[in-house]
């Protein structure tokens, strides 16, 4: 059959059947998603995608999307445990910056064995990490002093968030709190859900620090843990901001808080556009 009929059969045209792609592919695009991919192993490519915009790159999501499954760039999905479903509630967003705290405890190993704990401090309007303390033996002395610090630094918060360990349920935390008119509001034992901001962000520290090094020493794990924070602050898109990161939008919040943000019929000091109106929104439903 001669390709006339057959395209006359199919109602196609033939210029459209003898149609081949020519994509005019830019190979310093390519090593440059895969450069970032390999320095970001746990970064996908929506992220990747922001990043390469940032730097110039003039790509969307679906050429990025293409050219990362091309080169079999494809993050590796941990499966989860599968648990029973259940009503959640979300908690409402704090509305700027040292309104709500949330602290917890993430526990790793030296490549000797050893094992250490991180103090991981999360404000919950920005979701800056303004500390994390490492070391092998934290407890609510040294969770106050880590609070003080951050107290010359940047402020103190209205409300902390945190679980009923020991460290934080003990003494030394109460005092410190009730000296500094901090409210401490702990979670429900077994519920760390109530806790999702800190929770949320162990995950992605765990994920993307914890599980891609190999610490030989309490003092490495220290300089490499403060590195990713200072990283995780100033450079990683986070989704939930918009693709911006803490640090700009804790500027830009304090921008909003000099010029005035229109209060809108929700109650909430964001505009309509805001990235923060998105969570905001399901509150009421």
């Amino acid at each position: 059959m001669s390709e006339r009929h057959a395209c006359e059969l199919m109602d196609l045209g033939r210029s459209s059947c003898r149609y081949r792609p020519c994509r005019a592919e830019d190979p310093a695009l390519r090593d440059r998603l895969r450069t970032l991919a390999e320095t970001r192993r746990r970064f996908g490519y929506r992220r990747l995608g922001v990043l390469l915009r940032r730097e110039g790159w003039p790509v969307n999501h679906k050429r990025v999307y293409r050219l990362y499954r091309e080169d079999g760039l494809s993050l590796r999905r941990r499966r989860r445990k599968r648990v029973a479903p259940g009503l959640r509630l979300p908690l409402p967003v704090p509305v700027r910056a040292n309104h709500r705290w949330s602290m917890d405890f993430v526990a790793d190993h030296l490549a000797n064995g050893r094992r250490f704990r991180v103090l991981t401090i999360v404000d919950d309007g920005t979701r800056e990490c303004p500390a994390l303390e490492v070391d092998t033996s934290l407890p609510g002395a040294r969770v106050v002093r880590v609070l003080d610090r951050l107290a010359d630094s940047r402020g103190l918060p209205e409300w902390v968030v945190l679980d009923n360990g020991p460290e934080f349920a003990g003494t030394a935390v109460d005092r410190w709190a009730h000296a500094h008119g901090v409210r401490l509001h702990f979670i429900e034992p077994g519920k760390p859900v109530q806790n999702a901001f800190v929770e949320s962000f162990n995950g992605k520290f765990r994920d993307e620090c914890l599980n891609e090094a190999w610490f030989l020493t309490l003092a490495e794990a220290q300089q490499a843990i403060e590195v990713w924070r200072q990283d995780y602050n100033t450079v990683r898109p986070h989704s939930a901001l918009g693709d911006a990161t803490p640090a700009e939008f804790a500027a830009q919040l304090k921008t909003d808080e000099h010029t005035g943000p229109r209060i809108d019929d929700r109650g909430s000091g964001w505009p309509e556009d805001h990235p923060q109106m998105a969570s905001l929104g399901s509150l009421g439903e």
